[in-house]
């Protein structure tokens, strides 16, 4: 199934697409430091439901 002529397909080329950009997005995001909101802050942006 994956063999050159799968992969000159549109289907194929389709999928080289998405492999590409799930790799770029797993680059990307691993560059992003999460950090959780400082104290205070976090007390503000709380907001209570009734």
């Amino acid at each position: 199934m994956y063999n050159r002529n799968f992969f000159r397909s549109q289907l194929g080329q389709a999928a080289i697409a998405s492999i590409a950009a799930m790799a770029t997005f797993v680059v990307l995001s691993s560059q992003i430091a999460v950090t959780a909101p400082a104290p205070v802050l976090a007390a503000v942006e709380q907001v209570e439901i009734a």
